[in-house]
């Protein structure tokens, strides 16, 4: 089977390497060039967070832990640095309707074999003395951060050595399916293909929705103006988020953090990590401003606040140093993921600002419905 992915951000980078897995010869085509920062998996690292209520996200991050294991070891260092996780706040987290939001998460991860502790708010602040705590913390010591930029690598570098190919700095000017198979028409000519899988982040609208013509043309995620294949898709919601990387001014650990913060105290939950040779990365989670991804200011908004929120919750850290760094979220409604297919094309989209740590597993499940046409994603990623 001939199956081409459109789109070469961690996403379609992943789907290629399962694929090959699965003993197939993937072309990966993308419009930027290798390392380009016009999409959401640009930089160095990015949180691997387990702190999920919901069955779905945690089958999903069980199939994707298998596939970062598989990845082994790059430059001598695993792709997961397991270095805990700490999540508090009164605030609201995914997957957490009834109950106590930390109880309810640390129930779920126990059940599933996942080390959970809830520590007080002391009890975490003599753990990590960079931050501070008010109420209960959940630990979760096996959680930490992905190697992002490391793991793009690896995932191309496997791809290739099993046969498939990543195709950089090529155009797509459209998707046509026909009964037969699907053309895959770039700027260097036609590709034909079975399958099509498109991972294109912040252009999906533009390149498989109802219309082709959802702003200016689109040039980035392998995709120029062409699209329109009708694809019901749910409201997708183009953010640039500026999140920044703070310099520590103390020597002492640090895990990578979510804060679910009391409505109305700050604009939105909090998360981050650590980066070494960065910084300590710190953002808030989903309220940049709406953009055409190809008219994307690159534009760092919030700064005020998020350095006042690093000066009243970070001790650790030097609230005025910080560098600001800017990614897309592509966002649906619920923030679920989008894993369907529609006749010969595949969709992965919606990934929300949480998709990284699920790469390998939404990689598995895209090339599982690319080589069966009667594969289902679980019904809470399904087109509906």
């Amino acid at each position: 089977m001939r199956i081409v992915v459109v789109g070469g951000g961690v996403m379609g980078l992943a789907t290629a390497w399962q694929l090959t897995r699965r003993g197939e010869r993937p072309i990966v085509v993308e419009r930027f060039a290798r390392g380009h920062h016009e999409g959401a998996s640009h930089g160095e690292t990015r949180n691997y967070n387990n702190a999920y209520g919901d069955a779905h996200y945690l089958d999903l991050l069980a199939v994707a832990r298998e596939g970062w294991d598989a990845l082994g070891e790059v430059d001598g260092e695993p792709l997961l640095r397991r270095h805990g996780l700490v999540s508090h706040g009164p605030g609201p987290a995914l997957g957490a309707a009834n109950r106590a939001p930390l109880a309810e998460l640390a129930d779920a991860l126990t059940a599933r074999g996942i080390p959970a502790d809830l520590l007080d708010g002391a009890e975490a602040a003599r753990r990590w003395p960079g931050m501070r705590f008010e109420s209960t913390v959940l630990y979760s010591p096996d959680a930490g951060v992905a190697r992002a930029a490391a793991a793009l690598r690896e995932l191309e570098r496997r791809t290739v050595a099993a046969g498939g190919e990543v195709r950089w700095n090529t155009r797509v000017a459209a998707i046509a399916p026909d009964a037969d198979g699907v053309d895959v028409v770039t700027g260097a000519g036609v590709l034909r293909a079975d399958v099509v899988v498109a991972t294109v982040g912040a252009w999906t609208e533009k390149l498989l929705g109802a219309s082709g013509d959802a702003g200016p043309a689109a040039t980035g995620g392998g995709v120029t103006r062409g699209g329109g294949l009708g694809i019901q898709l749910p409201r997708l919601r183009v953010t640039e988020e500026t999140p920044a990387h703070f310099t520590p001014r103390i020597d002492v650990p640090w895990p990578s953090f979510n804060h679910f913060v009391a409505p109305g105290s700050q604009p939105a939950n909090v998360y981050g990590m650590p980066t070494p040779g960065e910084g300590v990365k710190v953002g808030f989670h989903g309220i940049g401003d709406e953009v055409d991804p190809d008219a994307r200011p690159h534009r760092s908004v919030r700064q005020r606040e998020l350095r006042a929120y690093v000066r009243e919750w970070f001790p650790g850290l030097d609230p005025d140093s910080a560098v600001p760094i800017s990614c897309t979220y592509t966002t649906t409604p619920d923030e679920a993921f989008v894993l369907d297919r529609v006749g010969r094309v595949v969709v992965g989209a919606g990934f929300s600002g949480q998709g990284f740590k699920f790469a390998p597993g939404v990689g598995a499940t895209l090339a599982e419905l690319a080589l069966d046409p009667t594969a289902r994603a679980d019904p809470a990623f399904r087109l509906r």
